[in-house]
């Protein structure tokens, strides 16, 4: 089978690699038909972050079952099926509390599963990890392509609304407009804000924001004082504010713009924080609490997935440009070059 692989920083080539195949009876083979390149890709396609020189890569799968291990029972072969992010068992202490992504039997979707930017993933523990879209929506492209970014941005938006604490009439802030941002947006107005901040520095990105249901937006790096204008938007700051970026300079904005009581509801990965250290003084004296962490996304998914098969929520414009699997280095460079927001992957 084809798939992708990182050879280094900026270098990204697709290979002949072995299919995956059933090892445990807990075990699907999934064809992959779509997937996509996310932002936290980036980092090691960066060199900001380490990964070993010919891994395959990419975590965002969606397609339709080959073959099943004799111990599934949630899925047969010809379903089409989404994964999270995180494989997760579905039965230990913290995959019943809804925190699969540390699920003791948990695992990724590199290695021998197969990298999800290919043609073929072995998916383990499949039980607990692949969500079943139903039978009449299986050709529906619209509707598989509004249902992808379940299988994480769309879930890590909501964790970051969630964790904030997001309720019916709130005011809320978002720090970011990449997809994970404007995911934000679409779970926040999911939840009842009635007010909900955009700041981005994307004219085109606030823009979509606005049509997920944001507010106000903030265009930072024009010479606006991105602090002092949503201080102003929202008299003073906001109770509930989504971190979705994972820099340094993210993290000390969305503190400066919690109103004291507030919240932080952080997902975006964090890079460089650990050097710019956390204000952790600044939330002491204000009582500003910071909740949130990598999503448990398969917690998230059946409900999501409810409202977009309902048609009462569509995450799919995130989606901005669309490469063949043979294309994907071309869906990479345009991540980092921010000519898409995101790149769906059409194995």
């Amino acid at each position: 089978m084809r798939a992708a692989i990182y050879d280094g920083p900026g270098e990204i080539s697709v290979e002949e690699v072995p299919r995956p195949e059933i090892e445990d009876p807990g075990d699907a083979i999934v064809r992959v038909t779509h997937t996509a390149v996310c932002g936290s890709d980036l980092w090691f396609y960066r060199g900001e972050s380490d990964r070993e020189a010919g891994s395959r890569v990419g975590h965002e799968p969606m397609g339709v079952v080959e073959a099943v291990g004799d111990d599934v029972d949630s899925v047969r072969p010809g379903d089409h099926v989404f994964a999270p992010f995180v494989v997760s068992c579905g039965y230990c202490e913290y995959c019943r509390r809804g925190l699969h992504t540390s699920c003791v039997n948990g695992d990724s979707w590199g290695g021998d599963n197969g990298g999800a930017q290919g043609e073929y993933v072995r998916s383990p523990h499949a039980d607990g990890t692949l969500v079943r879209v139903p039978d009449r929506y299986a050709d529906d492209e619209d509707v598989l392509e509004s249902v992808l970014p379940l299988t994480d941005v769309m879930g890590t938006g909501h964790h970051a609304a969630v964790s904030a604490g997001v309720g019916a009439g709130d005011t809320c802030v978002v720090v970011g407009d990449g997809a994970v941002g404007l995911c934000g947006v679409l779970a926040a107005r999911r939840l009842g804000a009635s007010r909900i901040v955009a700041v981005g520095h994307h004219p085109d990105r606030l823009a979509l924001a606005a049509e997920f249901g944001a507010t106000e937006t903030v265009l930072g790096g024009d010479g606006t004082d991105v602090v002092d204008r949503v201080r102003e938007l929202t008299y003073g700051g906001a109770e509930h504010v989504l971190e979705c970026v994972g820099a340094a300079s993210a993290m000390e904005q969305a503190v400066e713009v919690c109103r004291p009581g507030g919240t932080v509801g952080y997902v975006g990965v964090p890079h460089g924080v650990d050097d710019a250290g956390v204000p952790i003084f600044d939330m002491f004296g204000d009582n500003i609490a910071l909740r949130g962490g990598v999503a448990p996304v398969r917690a998230y998914a059946d409900d999501l997935l409810e409202d977009v098969l309902g048609g009462t929520l569509d995450p799919s414009p995130i989606f901005t440009k669309t490469v063949s699997l043979e294309e994907i280095a071309a869906g990479y460079r345009a991540m980092d070059e921010r000519d898409a927001i995101k790149v769906l992957v059409e194995p």
